[in-house]
């Protein structure tokens, strides 16, 4: 069994606290390696490596910044498939989704790879008489990423890629259950010609993550995990004077109107609700149906797939569906299904008895279907963070779209529909941060920005795109007036335009 190690200064660091945590192959249950759970002194000591070079970094023209960008960008292509078979060993995911999680980290360098641009100002001649004004963007310094076990690559890469090219320095502490990801990403960034300490990864737990949300020499934190997680990031690092995002959990809702292609909306659940296991915070967990018929036919088609989705491990070509990250949450996800049944909803597929052959000590959950859930139901208030659809009956639009507001999540939703004014009228007016219409899983591209609203989101600004360039940068504004040999005197009064 191997033992991993933390990644600071641009070298790879042993753990010195004495304390590590156990990664796990989900796909057969054995301990695969140990990974070290870095002490506030081990997390302190990145940080400090990371406010060291941060200045020579910050001072460097955004052009070289972008060609680091650049041959990182080429070594990801050339490493795509070692990546995605790092993340498959450690999350479970099945090779092609590994593959696409990893694709969809890249486009956010790609997206960073365009900083020059990103970082261009504004320009105001003559505010006043002979008095001009320009804008400028500026990095802030120690920034720190805090990622969840689901993607390994892909949330990180929403982070620290612009974050580096804006001329930050930053250190990421990735959840121990899926560390390899993130220190092969730090061994390719070094190999691209990052400076040493610019990129640094700390593996641990609380104590780690509370050092990095009061150390003073950090100047940001990006987090990506549960609500309850979410809540505790954005106010303790607030109240140490950060600038925080804090994306949570979240129960995101799919509205299949009367008039949907209803084979396209089965299409739609299938792959929204199981891909990853549905250990996905964009995961549909809800299908809404507008009328009893469509739930009846919802139902029809998608019972005889879900009993026979094919569960297995990463190595099997065939494979739509992996193992869950862990045993604890196998337990957890399961014990959600238990609860169900005890609340009166009607469990249409049970997939709690599924076994793999050759895998029998696996984390495996087979999908598992609810149908005439309501909403007073804990499965339908709480993210269940599995392979898990719950199916809600309403008569009409308004109480569908009435249900999705109502809840305290407001991740991501979407609607099906061959009507235009149905799709405007639910765009318009639904409670969401990201919406798809047709569309099941609307996760916008890099160069579009990532977030949810109500108790998805802690914070103002969401991730990648302009509003990560945003949050990984401050607005510096100067005002200018060389000397022209007027003298006019002293002025006392707040300067106006004359």
């Amino acid at each position: 069994m191997k033992t991993l190690h933390h990644y600071i200064n641009g070298r790879k660091v042993a753990g010195t606290s004495g304390r590590f945590g156990d990664v796990f192959n989900p796909a057969t249950g054995e301990l695969s390696a140990r990974v070290p759970l870095a002490s506030a002194a081990e997390t302190a000591t990145a940080v400090e490596a990371a406010a060291a070079a941060f200045p020579a970094w910050r001072d460097t023209p955004p052009l070289q910044r972008a060609r680091v960008m650049f041959r990182f960008k080429e070594l990801l292509e050339h490493r795509l498939d070692e990546l995605a078979e790092l993340v498959a060993a450690e999350h479970g995911k099945v090779l092609s989704d590994a593959r696409g999680s990893v694709i969809r980290g890249l486009e956010v360098v790609e997206f960073a790879c365009g900083v020059p641009h990103l970082l261009k100002g504004s320009f105001t001649e003559n505010v006043g008489r002979e008095v001009d004004s320009h804008s400028l963007r500026q990095p802030i310094g120690v920034c720190a990423g805090i990622t969840p076990f689901n993607f390994p690559a892909m949330v990180p890469m929403w982070m620290f890629p612009l974050a580096i090219a804006c001329g930050d320095s930053f250190i990421l502490k990735v959840s121990e259950k899926v560390p390899s990801t993130a220190l092969r990403l730090a061994e390719l960034l070094s190999e691209a010609g990052l400076p040493d300490g610019i990129f640094n990864v700390v593996n641990g737990d609380r104590e780690a993550v509370d050092t990095l949300l009061t150390h003073p020499l950090v100047a940001a934190v990006s987090f990506v995990g549960s609500t309850p997680v979410a809540e505790h990031i954005h106010r303790t690092a607030s109240e140490h004077g950060k600038r925080v995002q804090a994306l949570g959990g979240a129960k995101n809702h799919m509205v299949v109107m009367p008039d949907a292609d209803l084979e396209q909306a089965a299409d739609a659940l299938m792959g929204a609700a199981y891909g990853s296991a549905g250990e996905r915070c964009m995961a549909i967990s809800v299908a809404v149906a507008v009328g009893d018929q469509v739930a009846d036919e919802l139902i029809r088609r998608l019972q005889p797939r879900v009993a026979n989705l094919r569960v297995g491990p990463a190595s099997d070509p065939a494979a739509e569906m992996g193992p869950l990250v862990t045993r604890e949450h196998l337990q957890k996800v399961s014990s959600y299904v238990d609860l169900g049944v005890a609340e009166g909803a009607q469990l249409v597929v049970d997939g709690r008895a599924l076994r793999v052959d050759g895998y029998e000590q696996g984390f495996f959950l087979g999908g598992c279907l609810f149908d005439r859930v309501t909403s007073e139901m804990r499965i339908y208030r709480e993210e269940i963070f599995g392979p898990v659809l719950v199916l809600v009956r309403t008569p009409d639009f308004e109480s569908a779209l009435k249900l999705v507001n109502d809840h305290e999540y407001g991740n991501g939703t979407a609607i099906f529909t061959r009507d235009g004014d149905t799709a405007r009228s639910f765009a318009s007016r639904v409670q969401v941060g990201m919406v798809g219409i047709n569309v099941p899983i609307p996760v916008p591209m890099a160069y579009h920005s990532f977030g949810g609203w109500k108790r998805s989101l802690f914070g103002d600004i969401h991730m990648h795109g302009t509003e990560g360039v945003n949050f990984f940068t401050r607005l510096k504004t100067i005002t200018t007036r060389w000397p022209t040999g007027i003298r006019a005197g002293a002025d006392f009064h707040m300067p106006v335009m004359k």
